[in-house]
């Protein structure tokens, strides 16, 4: 077993359950802790002491979506722990002028409607599209989302916009570092990890094919395989 812990970070609206396959199939070779959730927490800083506060003195990191921030914050707050940073699906830029009122259209209509009607509205916009047609993976992204409630997501959200742009940490993380996304991940597309990529020295970068935003559950598989890579397993 790898002397290097493993420690998943879920996304927004995520908890777990997004990396089960990984946990299952990793676990065999190393020592994996996957955060729970984020519920709870309404900026990235609070998120990433949380982490710390249960990590491993040193640890491989891996995070998706909004975890993916929260591992950048972790990098920002202690890099020293992180052997190893693996970046899904997410980015490095401050919020957008326009994205305080796109965000509070989501969770007007989770206060409103619910958290099932928010997940109806999301979910395609987040995973490719043959995805929509399959009925038993859209009920476990739905229950999943279900599971959190408006004031969590509100909480997220003002996490999300209230990030720090990331870029300047960028040319100081040293640790072997993966970015990769789906291919078809339009909330957060390949060209921004392109960027990201390009700002870390020695980053690998790995497209994700047939898959969008939730590429840990898109597409079990190939993510396993590139963190077993990135791992050295």
């Amino acid at each position: 077993m790898t002397a290097t812990p493993l420690v998943l970070l879920p996304g927004l609206l995520c908890d777990s359950s997004i990396w089960a396959a990984q946990e299952a199939a990793l676990a065999r070779n190393c020592s994996v802790y996957p955060v729970t959730h984020f519920y709870g927490h309404a900026t990235l800083a609070g998120m990433a002491h949380a982490v710390l506060q249960t990590a491993p003195p040193r640890f491989a990191l891996a995070g998706h979506s909004m975890g993916g921030r929260v591992a950048l914050q972790i990098m920002a707050q202690a890099p020293q722990r992180v052997e190893r940073l693996a970046l899904f699906d997410t980015g490095v830029v401050p919020a957008a002028p326009d994205e305080p009122a796109r965000r509070q259209e989501l969770i007007d209509l989770a206060r409103e409607n619910g958290m099932a009607a928010l997940a109806a509205r999301w979910l395609p916009m987040i995973v490719h599209a043959k995805r929509l047609c399959d009925a038993d993976f859209i009920a476990a992204l739905t229950q999943m989302i279900c599971r959190a409630t408006p004031e969590v997501y509100a909480d997220q959200v003002n996490a999300l916009l209230t990030r720090p742009d990331f870029r300047p940490l960028l040319p100081k993380i040293a640790c072997p570092t993966l970015v990769a996304c789906g291919r078809q991940d339009v909330w957060s597309p390949p060209a921004q990890h392109e960027e990201i990529a390009a700002g870390i020295a020695g980053a690998r970068l790995a497209i994700v094919e047939d898959s969008g935003h939730m590429a840990t559950v898109e597409a079990p598989d190939p993510v396993t395989r590139l963190l077993r890579d990135w791992l050295a397993l």
